[in-house]
């Protein structure tokens, strides 16, 4: 090996290592595949732990009228943004063994001298009567007709949910191992009135139902109603090309299935199978396709609270804010953390109860899935606030779901979190301090003697030393003296480029700012834009204009509010209620990570942006 490549791989090791050696504290989440089961079907439960090595987790896990058993585990590094992430994966089996719901109870794993504990899971288990009509139909008896070389199939754990609720769906898609099948196109669920999320593969096995071999593709995916009422899930359909033998001599007297080999019941028992080489084999593009699944959609209760956005699931909610000692008008970061299971494009960050005092910008917010489909998994918020006067702590943050278990609104509060907000005494003090400073000077002259005029007396004695009569410039002292001037010229010329410098880069920031409100303004007749970039690009136009409007002090664009706007274009009441609306609208279609609602702004709405921006002058 050359010696730079072992330079290399030296320095990647050091960075790996102290990666980990800086890694975040571990964390531990559990997640099962489906919330809910019928008898004699299995439940996959998942224990992942994140920033631990060596660690390991119960073999079985206790629970009564379940059995648990870990089936294996595995090791995942993943890298974001140049950060290290390992993970310990192990994987569980369930096994209902009767009706009922079930609580599987936090399970404590010990890393080092510490310990974390899995969240609490619930599995609701229904009799075979009772089974849900997405579960899986049989697939022993489906299998055993003679035709099934190939079969589609949908699971749907539920057969009743709310509007907007996720729903978790599994498809299973089979094929006989021996027509060599190649799927052209994937499984794709058919319906109205719901959406889907994109389809991921979530595994590969080998099945051996009724005595035949299958081999199983799984995709998972979730769906989530539009709106309330009885609807099909499904069928799924996708498209297959699979070999079936075709004898040279054999004559074709009608169009068969691709299933119906030679006029036979029993594809299996055609000697293709046995012998591939006694005949020619063609490849055909079958479809495949499932039965449907019945869904009924509730609607969600009415007199939801006040800082509901549409979650729908089981969340908790942490906060945290750093720093906790501040000035007044000095920032603080607020995080806020939502983990569970649901529809994490619902969750919004949660509301303050009272901003009196306070000054808020939109937060910002990023999602760590659990899972393939993203069921579960942590959301994290950052809000920054600004306290505008003395305060003892933090406004407390509220946060609203809808828990499908119980069939009710729930509101997450935040801790109390204590803060320290200095400003205003200080401030009088140094004043203080100052204008006795300046009165200093004036008593100590006006305490002073007046020093008397000297007598000038008449020269009447010759000096010792005679002086010379030489020309001044000629002394040391002349040209020592002429430094001083000329520095002062220098830093003149100097202060007068820079200043120079200056206006000429105020001039094209001024005309940077013209040029982007007019293209804005273009930009704003447009008819072809969604909600959210009108929104964004009317609200920046009033930031720009605000910049333009106070030449006399130059202000960021970006730090522009309402307050400020308003200031700037001496808005009554009624024009600052309207701006205040046009930005929290920008804020909502930017930060809230809801895409829901018209896809174009109305006619009305636009005109009256456009009234209002073209009146800030």
């Amino acid at each position: 090996m050359s010696t730079p490549r072992r330079i290399l791989i030296a320095v990647f090791g050091i960075i790996a290592g102290a990666q980990f050696a800086h890694a975040d504290s571990p964390s531990v989440t559990a997640v099962l595949n489906s919330s809910e089961a019928a008898l004699g079907e299995t439940v996959q439960l998942e224990i992942r732990i994140t920033g631990a090595r060596g660690v390991e987790a119960p073999e079985g896990i206790f629970v009564d009228g379940l059995e648990i058993h870990r089936t294996g585990s595995s090791q995942r590094i993943e890298m974001n943004n140049l950060k290290l992430t390992s993970s310990t994966i192990y994987d569980y089996t369930v096994m209902p063994l009767k009706a009922g719901t079930f609580t599987i109870p936090p399970q404590t794993i010990r890393i080092g001298n510490n310990s974390v504990r899995t969240p609490a899971l619930t599995l609701n288990v229904a009799d075979s009567s009772g089974r849900s009509s997405g579960a899986r139909p049989g697939r022993d008896t489906q299998a055993a007709g003679a035709n099934n070389l190939v079969f589609a199939e949908l699971i749907v754990p539920s057969k009743t949910a709310y509007v907007g609720e996720i729903v978790p769906v599994q498809i299973r898609m089979g094929f006989d191992p021996r027509v060599r099948p190649r799927l052209i196109e994937p499984p794709e669920i058919t319906g109205q009135g719901f959406t889907a999320q994109k389809l991921q593969q979530a595994g590969e096995n080998t099945e051996t139902i009724s005595g035949r071999l299958y081999e199983v593709v799984t995709y998972k995916t979730a769906i989530a109603a539009a709106r309330a009422g009885k609807f099909e899930i499904g069928p799924v359909k996708a498209k297959a090309q699979v070999v079936i033998p075709r004898r040279q001599s054999a004559p074709r007297s009608r169009p068969r299935s691709p299933f119906d080999l030679f006029d036979q019941d029993d594809p299996f028992s055609d000697p293709f199978f046995s012998n591939p080489f006694s005949q020619v084999g063609e490849r055909r593009e079958v479809e495949i396709k499932s039965e449907p699944v019945a869904l009924e959609v509730k609607p969600l209760p009415p007199n939801a609270p006040t800082s509901f956005s549409g979650a729908i699931g089981n969340f908790t909610m942490t906060t945290d804010a750093k720093p906790k000692s501040v000035q007044v008008g000095d920032p603080i970061t607020v995080t806020n953390t939502i983990s569970g299971r649901g529809n994490f494009d619902r969750v919004n960050a949660p509301v303050i109860e009272d901003e009196r005092g306070w000054h808020k910008y939109p937060p910002s917010s990023k999602f760590k899935q659990d899972d393939e489909v993203g069921l579960s998994g942590t959301k994290t918020f950052e809000m920054v606030l600004s306290p505008n006067e003395k305060k003892p702590g933090l406004p407390l943050l509220a946060f609203s779901y809808f828990d499908p278990v119980k069939a009710q609104y729930v509101t997450l509060h935040s801790e109390p979190i204590p803060i320290d907000v200095q400003g205003g005494a200080a401030v009088a003090q140094n004043a203080g301090a100052t204008q006795s400073a300046a009165t200093i000077p004036s008593s100590a002259t006006a305490r002073a003697p007046v020093k008397p005029q000297d007598i000038l007396y008449q020269l009447t004695e010759l000096p010792t030393k005679a002086e010379s009569f030489a020309p001044i410039y000629t002394r040391n002292v002349f040209w020592a003296a002429q430094v001083f001037p000329l520095l002062a010229l220098i830093g003149f010329a100097g202060w007068k480029v820079r200043r120079a410098r200056i206006d000429n880069r105020e001039a094209q920031r001024v005309a940077g700012l013209q040029h982007e409100a007019t293209d804005l303004m273009h930009k704003l007749h447009r008819n072809d834009v969604s909600p959210r970039e009108y929104y964004a690009e009317a609200s920046r136009v009033v930031r720009v204009k605000t910049a333009l409007a106070s030449s006399n002090r130059p202000i960021d664009p970006n730090m522009v509010d309402v307050d400020t706007a308003a200031e700037a274009f001496k808005l009554n009441s009624d024009s600052r209620d309207r701006l205040r609306r046009l930005f929290e609208q920008s804020d909502e279609w930017q930060y809230s990570g809801a895409h829901n609602g018209p896809g174009r702004v109305s006619p009305e709405s636009r005109r009256e942006v456009l009234e209002l921006i073209e009146n800030l002058k």
